[in-house]
């Protein structure tokens, strides 16, 4: 009998708890932070900023009327399904691949959640230089994006190490 390595699956723990707090941070926000206000936590540079988004990154496909919704929960649903399967056959310790997988998995099932909630996403942090604003996003688009820097990363590692010769 073959003996079975050990995978990756336990990184969804990683996923869980990006999950997790992005979760409690939206509900914090939702019940504390007033709607389209800015409050200052560092002045000249970052807010919290409590707006919505129905659209993806960017507030793409924002205004389509409603049907961009399940779009964005279905393919939500089928890259953390892609990514499970990638884990499960991820080494165990091969934590540059195995953590970037779990940040975007529990990302974008926290903002599916948002989308099953409350119809939109709930985005709370705001970063600006002077008059010049960048999006406002939360805890799983920073996880979706951290995850996939990481991937292009260990990709781009990988890619860069030596080939085994081939035999002749």
């Amino acid at each position: 009998m073959a003996k079975v390595k050990p995978n990756a699956l336990p990184w969804l723990a990683v996923s869980a708890l990006i999950l997790g707090l992005d979760q409690w941070s939206k509900a914090w926000v939702l019940a504390h932070l007033p709607e389209y206000t800015a409050v200052p936590v560092i002045d000249g540079f970052w807010n919290w900023y409590r707006t919505y988004n129905t659209g993806a990154a960017f507030s793409f496909l924002a205004d389509a009327g409603g049907w961009q919704q399940w779009l964005f929960i279905l393919l939500a649903f089928a890259i953390s399904a892609v990514l499970t399967w990638m884990l499960a056959r991820t080494p165990r310790g091969d934590w540059k691949q195995s953590l970037p997988l779990a940040l975007v998995i529990g990302g974008a099932l926290g903002n599916v959640i948002d989308r099953f909630v409350h119809g939109h996403v709930v985005d709370f942090i705001q970063w600006h230089v002077g008059n010049h604003y960048w999006p406002a996003f939360n805890i799983a688009d920073s996880a979706v994006v951290g995850g996939a820097i990481g991937l292009a990363l260990a990709s781009g590692l990988m890619s860069g190490k030596a080939k085994p010769a081939a035999k002749a």
